[in-house]
């Protein structure tokens, strides 16, 4: 059965359990590869639906930037 806590396949963050480490974004497409170089996690797109998103592989947090996220344009 698949954990309650979990949004398609990003976790929400768990305070006290999940790492304090949020990044503040102003895109809603973020791609994050866990700082990179041999301790980091193949690069995956993450998608801000509401407001922040956690990454499922290292676990940071990206939270978008108040006013942000209108990805429309090109």
């Amino acid at each position: 059965m698949r954990d309650p806590e979990y949004t398609n396949y990003a976790p929400n963050r768990v305070p006290g359990m999940t790492p304090e480490e949020v990044i503040t974004v102003t895109a809603r497409n973020v791609p994050c590869d866990g700082g990179g170089g041999t301790l980091g996690h193949p690069r995956v797109w993450l998608h801000i639906e509401g407001e922040e998103i956690t990454c499922p592989y290292c676990s940071r947090t990206y939270h978008l930037a108040p006013g942000a996220g209108d990805d429309g344009h090109h």
